[in-house]
């Protein structure tokens, strides 16, 4: 029987494919607005964070046999691509973003062999392998720095950036994770100064030098040719410097990116690396961060620039991050303004979490044990319906939501840690700092993936490297998997909805009612075939009239976050707390 039903299903799935790509020919056809098709457009990424996912060998650290264990599951959710956050040689300073050896794996997470298998399992499952690249800064402890501080005459020296002691005080500059936000670190062996955007273990490489670009170019190929499907640049935005090394304005800090983003080399860098390497091979280029301007993104991922593929910007990540709430407008705003500016040329990543921010329910949405289960399917819906690739984060299928440890020695992020010690030198209220962390620290993500109700939620026989969140005896991958109404069964149904509805991936988008402050309602349209979503962010109940234009009564239910059957009488809905609704609206 269970080859039986591998070949019903293969059966199913080339003839979606081909209903896909006819579906697809003819999109491409009739929209103007309309790039040609790619594998990394249509896909639907898995951000996986290694560290929290699953421990093989009870030693309370994520690894790669513990991802092999689970290729099943990943299949079973019906992703395309898996984005892993970096699993290279590391001291773990910045949990792996901090790289000794770009060509070997963290012991912690086990050795090449390992990553090999890795590769081949998800091969077989047809899921694409993206690769997170941290290409701005390496650790200090790698070799090349080492080499670096040994001596000025060193021949690795000018791989990254120094500012010797006789010409004084270096120009400020801020570091994002330093205690001082001080960006430049004292070395008394060649009295000299580093810099340092993030941790002073994180030095900044020095991309002026072209020994230092042809190495990283080297390096990427090495991953290439083992056969990865995709490149996620770490903060690759930053690494070309104004190395004047002029003075910025008081108060720089708080657009950061305006100084930081986009240096004056940054493109030349990008098109001698698309040359060189990305465009020798078929896969994902990801800019994370884009600029500060719409205009700035498009300079890196517009097809006839050369240089990456993928927008990952981070207005959307900007709105929400207090405690006391947000404006759906603003974020109805900053969805509608990057799609409007996308509709014909670039390509835009969609997401509302990652390792580096809340879990999207706290977030976004609301965490309460009566909405959590809704809330968090609403958000889903809303990723799984915009125009671009969504990346979503590996927990948010389960309505995993945020910790909020009460006390600082249960944090392990090195931001949260370093800013705890700035506010106690600076004199602030440490309980108002607590509280702000139980909101917006990245460690809210990070904690243990919850895969049943047994101890540590099923992640480690050990002790887990950071603590569980309490809610895992229900919230988790075994309970849900057997309730046909979970989040988890959710997110499988809409993945597989997008995956059979080109339109929800290059369709147009047009939003409603904007000024609206509970609901967002758009469609998702190409000629006659329409998509409408409606998304009650409210948690009161709300009656929403449906645009006239519409004609949306005689529509079709598509998906719904909640049981009842829904329909458009006299296009007007009546929407339970955190509703949300896909209809497909009847050709005319």
């Amino acid at each position: 029987m269970r080859y039986l039903r591998q070949f019903f299903t293969v059966s199913l799935v080339l003839v979606f494919m081909h209903s896909y790509a006819q579906q697809v020919s003819v999109i491409n056809k009739t929209s103007g607005t309309i790039n040609k098709s790619a594998w990394w457009k249509e896909a639907v990424v898995y951000q996986l964070y290694p560290r929290s996912f699953k421990d093989s060998d009870g030693d309370g650290i994520g690894d790669l046999k513990g991802i092999i264990s689970k290729l099943d599951y990943l299949e079973s959710l019906g992703i395309d691509a898996v984005w892993i956050n970096p699993i290279f040689s590391s001291p773990n300073d910045d949990n792996g973003y901090d790289i000794s050896d770009y060509r070997n794996i963290m012991k912690e997470f086990g050795t090449m062999k390992d990553f090999d298998e890795l590769l081949a399992g998800l091969h077989k499952r047809n899921i694409k392998l993206v690769l997170d690249m941290v290409l701005n800064h390496s650790s200090d402890e790698h070799e090349w720095f080492k080499q670096a501080k040994s001596s000025r005459k060193n021949p690795y020296r000018n791989y990254y950036h120094w500012w010797p002691e006789e010409n004084g005080t270096p120009t400020a500059r801020f570091s994002f994770f330093d205690v001082n936000n001080d960006a430049w670190k004292y070395d008394s062996t060649t009295k000299s100064y580093y810099l340092h955007y993030f941790s002073q273990k994180q030095p900044d490489l020095n991309w002026e030098n072209e020994n230092l670009r042809n190495e990283v170019y080297d390096m990427m190929k090495f991953w290439l040719n083992k056969g990865i499907d995709g490149l996620r640049m770490d903060a690759f935005q930053y690494v070309s410097k104004d190395t004047t090394w002029k003075k910025y304005p008081a108060g720089y800090e708080k657009e950061i990116i305006k100084f930081y983003g986009m240096g004056p080399n940054l493109h030349s860098y990008l098109k001698e690396m698309n040359k060189k390497v990305i465009s020798k091979y078929n896969v994902m280029t990801v800019a994370e961060g884009a600029g500060s301007t719409l205009q700035d993104a498009h300079s890196l991922v517009d097809e006839d620039r050369h240089e990456l593929n993928m927008a990952y910007h981070f207005e959307i990540m900007d709105i929400g991050n207090d405690p006391e709430g947000y404006k759906l407008t603003d974020l109805k705003k900053a969805f509608t303004k990057w799609d409007i500016s996308f509709a014909d040329k670039g390509w835009l990543a969609i997401f509302l979490a990652n390792h580096d921010v809340p879990r999207m329910v706290s977030k976004y949405g609301n965490d309460s044990p009566k909405l959590r289960s809704y809330s968090s399917k609403l958000l889903t819906t809303l990723i799984m319906t915009m125009r671009g690739t969504p990346f979503y984060f590996n927990g948010d299928e389960l309505g995993m939501s945020n910790i909020k440890f009460n006390k600082i020695e249960d944090y392990r992020d090195i931001a949260t840690i370093n800013a705890y010690k700035s506010a106690i030198a600076k004199g602030e209220d440490m309980q108002a700092f607590i509280n702000k962390q139980k909101f917006i620290s990245r460690d809210n993500t990070r904690t243990p993936f919850q895969w049943n109700k047994t101890l540590n939620a099923g992640f480690t026989t050990g002790t887990p490297w950071i603590k569980v969140n309490p809610n895992y005896t229900t919230v988790n991958v075994a309970t849900e998997e057997k309730n046909s109404k979970s989040e988890l069964s959710y997110f499988k149904k809409i993945v597989a909805l997008r995956k059979s509805s080109p339109v929800l991936v290059y369709g147009d988008y047009k939003v409603f009612d904007i000024e609206n402050p509970d609901v967002y309602c758009y469609i998702r349209s190409n000629g006659k075939d329409k998509i409408l979503v409606v998304l009650n962010f409210s948690t009161q109940a709300v009656s929403y009239a449906i645009d006239k234009s519409l004609n949306a009564s005689s529509s079709r239910m598509l998906i719904n976050n909640y049981d009842n059957a829904e329909t458009l009488n006299d296009n007007k809905i009546s929407l339970k707390p955190c509703q949300a609704v896909v209809f497909k609206l009847n050709q005319h």
